[in-house]
């Protein structure tokens, strides 16, 4: 370029000047160029945590300086006022100072100015360049189904029919009605079963879509899981026959609120349209459903309801419950009460009969020894029924307990219960093994003596040789062979000191138990045990107890817990519902004799139960234990062949303060039950166990057998297999698997579904003789059965309240009713579109920092030559 020689001398002039303002933009180049690397991390993050769906893609533009404010508007108005106001005063300003120019260089040196202007402009903005991905979030239904035992009840209030239950009804709509099929064409529809919790069955996705939130949102699903690691995750699909395995009705309560609360904060950052409840509407614990539906009203989620089951009360009579004991002798008073519920017959009188036969023959033989007329009471109001008879000879027993009932009876199938009684004519024989002479340990020993069908030895191991005890034989030391050891059939040991017997003895104690069936009282002290919990030479010793010990020593009195004052026994469900631990006469006055006692000082500490013991009552002082549970009182568990009850401390003669009875009453109980495995084999080859003859509608029961071949010797068969009698005729089979560690034992579980008397019969493999049997008595608990018809104002109101609509049928939320539309068309789409914002373009930044600085100090150079050939300042 040939310019005049003045112009040159005025570049080099201002040359300083120059490289200031090339400076100065380099500079604001790189500092302009540090945050936008660090939003693009930040993006690339957030992107990284977004799930896939269905999404578009689209290139936009943005203004990087608003990102700070929430508002936006304001700021952006205040930039372009104060853009226009600049521009027009730097026009202003270079239309005079350029006046004496000519018209074509007064343009000139103001556009130019104005350009540069502009480009500090953009730089200030900060223009962006992203690519954004729109993902759809498909709308989300949860369907709650109610699995309480309520659900478990007949559909209609006079149906016979033992398969028309309420949840069957259910079961039926979701797999064969359009009912799904019609929410999944808007919606993701995410069924879950309540009872006292919320439990996840199954996510079925929108038809033809695919879910991005899924069961709710995922940090949600992540953070459950996290708190209960043992919980599943929600399958995406179900296969027909396993939606009655997911949808039994087990539950014992029916938490309906506190199932709608879970909900809803599950689903609180979700697209949730609707939740649909399908219950009884029997509410009967946790918290008011209408507080749940408070707090959905600001999400404005509307809660759907449809109702299973009667409006009306069922009219029915029922054999609620028989009681008899398990074994009894040949000289005893056998005491038979049975409890006879009705609904609608308030003020009459029927017929009830007890009848007696032999376990081998056929149902529905046998012959009646008494009868009563029994006047009914309010409804929902139990009447005892008491026998008085006399055992007979030897043998196993079948007594049925019926009633006649009204013509319009609703339910026949609870119209009788049995039960299975074995008559002994045999004395129990009993080993009393103490450290010391405990209080516990002298009143039994009193009493047992007195008792003519028990005999008792004891070997007492601090007695002085020579000592009278009241005992059929007093011993000088533990049994150390076979023949010794397996003539007793219930070993009762108070806080024995185990380290004095050797590795044999403690080897023949646990192979009594595991193969002989025998049976084990174990009181726990605080002289003796500490010696052996920890001892690596009585870890078998260890495994026979049902509990866990502590595994260090913490505390020096860690393992003692206890103090000055007594505290009752807390005792759990499976405690109030096993008849050895009844001190009365039935359940009820048991319990209220547990309620009346004191309690005990002391428990021995331990870590808590092991898997598969039943705990059946734990130690209320709440210094004691964890902040969880407390330590564990009364437990047992099935070693074997053989049954172990753990007691946490020798105490039980307290209860003489309460009524004599008592003490002799529970260790009798207790010796029969833990020592029934030996007493009643019923046959040289095997024997049939179950831990108790009562359950709950819902619950599992774990059976066990020990089984021998034609040669007495361990079965070696991979599985046998069981048959269980419903109460409805039909049958279960019931597959019980070998254990690898017991040679001749198996195990296997069932879960009854129906009230009533169920029999388990299993055939010895290899031999004629008579099946194994006993006979196990299912009933619902009075919370799920007391005023369990349909609840029309609750269901009706929480639909009403929360935006609802209430469906009294299935059939109404399947097909619509009247002007009601059905669910499927009720239930409008909340889908979501959620625009995901993708990091700044680094490339587009470069390019933009580049021409920015070209445009700007161009423009100003151009403008300055301009000025300089025209003589301006």
């Amino acid at each position: 370029m040939n310019l005049p020689g003045k112009v040159f001398q005025d570049l080099r002039i201002s040359d300083l000047r120059l490289r200031f303002t090339c400076w100065g933009f380099c500079v604001a180049f790189l500092l302009h160029s540090v945050p936008a690397a660090d939003a693009a991390i930040e993006s690339r993050a957030a992107t990284a945590a977004t799930t896939g769906g269905d999404a578009t893609e689209r290139v936009v533009y943005e203004i990087s300086r608003l990102h700070s404010y929430d508002d936006e508007r304001l700021p952006a108005a205040l930039i372009a006022a104060g853009c226009i106001a600049l521009a027009a005063v730097v026009w202003q300003i270079y239309r005079r100072d350029a006046i004496e120019l000519g018209r074509g260089a007064r343009w000139g040196v103001m556009l130019l100015r104005c350009l540069a202007l502009a480009g500090l402009i953009i730089f200030f903005l900060g223009i962006e360049r992203r690519t954004t991905r729109e993902i759809v979030h498909n709308s989300q239904v949860a369907v709650l189904v109610d699995v309480s035992q309520s659900m478990g009840l007949s559909e209609n209030e006079n149906s016979a029919d033992s398969g028309a239950t309420r949840i069957k009804s259910v079961i039926d709509a979701l797999t064969t009605s359009p009912l799904v099929s019609e929410l999944r064409k808007t919606h993701d529809v995410n069924v879950a079963r309540f009872d006292k919790e919320v439990e996840p069955v199954v996510t079925l996705v929108k038809s033809g879509g695919s879910s991005v939130e899924g069961r709710g949102p995922e940090d949600e699903i992540k953070k459950a899981d996290a708190q209960n690691p043992s919980l599943d995750p929600r399958p995406s699909t179900l296969a027909p026959s396993a939606w009655s395995k997911e949808l039994q009705p087990r539950g014992t309560q029916t938490r309906l609120g506190q199932a709608l609360a879970d909900e809803l904060r599950l689903y609180r950052d979700a697209p949730l349209a609707g939740v649909v409840v399908i219950s009884d509407g029997a509410n009967n614990a946790g918290i008011e459903p209408s507080a749940a539906v408070e707090a959905a009203q600001p999400a404005k989620v509307p809660v759907f309801t449809v109702g299973v089951g009667s409006l009306a009360s069922q009219r029915n009579v029922s054999i609620r419950d028989l009681v008899v004991p398990t074994r009894a002798f040949p000289n005893d008073t056998l005491n038979v009460t049975g409890y006879l519920q009705a609904n609608g017959y308030a003020g009459q009188s029927v017929d009830v009969e007890l009848v007696r036969r032999r376990t081998q023959d056929p149902a529905g033989t046998g012959s009646p020894i008494a009868s009563q007329r029994v006047a009914l009471g309010k409804d929902g109001e139990m009447v005892p029924i008491a026998f008085d008879t006399e055992p007979g000879q030897p043998g196993t027993f079948v007594f049925q307990l019926r009633v006649k009932p009204p013509a319009d009876d609703g339910n026949p199938r609870d119209n009788s219960r049995e039960a299975e009684i074995e008559i002994v004519d045999r004395k129990t024989h009993v080993l009393l093994f103490a450290s010391g002479p405990m209080r516990d340990y002298q009143f039994l020993r009193n009493q047992l003596h007195r008792d003519a069908t028990m005999i008792t030895d004891v070997y007492l191991q601090t007695a002085q040789a020579g000592i009278s005890q009241d005992a059929n034989k007093i011993l000088d030391h533990f049994p150390s062979t076979a023949d010794e050891l397996y003539q007793y059939d219930c070993l009762v040991a108070f806080d024995p000191d185990w380290t004095k017997l050797d590795a044999a003895q403690v080897a023949l104690v646990g192979k009594w138990i595991s193969e002989e069936a025998g049976g084990m009282i174990a009181v726990a002290g605080p002289i003796e045990m500490p010696k052996w919990i920890r001892s690596t030479e009585h870890a078998k010793l260890r495994d026979i107890y049902p509990v866990i010990f502590q595994n260090r020593l913490t505390l020096l009195d860690d393992n003692k817990a206890g103090g000055e004052t007594p505290w009752p026994l807390a005792m759990e469900r499976a405690g109030r519902e096993a008849k050895f631990l009844w001190t009365g006469k039935n359940a009820a006055d048991s319990e209220a004799a547990w309620d009346r006692f004191p309690g005990v000082f002391g428990c021995f500490s331990v870590k808590g139960e092991k898997p598969g013991a039943t705990v059946y009552a734990r130690f209320s002082n709440p210094e004691t234990g964890s902040a969880n549970q407390r330590p564990v009182f009364f437990a047992s568990q099935f070693y074997g062949a053989g049954q172990v009850f753990y007691m946490g401390s020798g105490e039980m003669w307290r209860l003489r303060h309460e009524d004599p009875t008592y003490f002799e009453v529970l260790y009798t109980k207790l010796i029969r039950h833990v020592s029934q495995g030996r007493i009643l084999r019923g046959s040289s080859r095997g024997a049939l166990l179950v831990e108790r003859d009562r359950y709950e509608l819902g619950e599992s029961v774990v059976v066990r057998a020990r089984l021998s071949d034609p040669q007495h010797k361990p079965l070696t068969t991979d599985s046998v297999t069981a048959q269980l009698l419903r109460p409805d005729g039909t049958n279960e089979p019931v597959k019980l698997t070998a254990e690898t560690e017991r040679p001749g034992m198996y195990m296997g579980q069932a879960t009854v579904l129906q009230e009533g008397t169920y029999q388990l019969a299993l055939p010895i493999p290899g031999g004629s003789e008579e099946p194994l049997s006993r006979y196990l008595q299912v009933r619902v608990p009075d919370l799920e059965r007391t005023h369990a018809e349909r609840n029309d104002a609750l269901l009706s109101a929480i639909a009403k309240d929360s935006g609802g609509i209430y469906y009294k049928q299935l059939s109404a939320a399947i097909h619509g009713e009247g002007a009601t539309p059905p669910l499927g068309q009720a239930i409008k789409s909340r889908a979501e579109v959620k625009v995901v914002k993708g990091a700044p373009d680094k490339d587009f930044a470069k390019a933009q920092m580049h021409w920015l600085l070209g445009v700007i100090a161009g423009s100003l150079f151009l403008e300055w030559i301009v000025r300089r050939l025209n003589r301006l300042a």
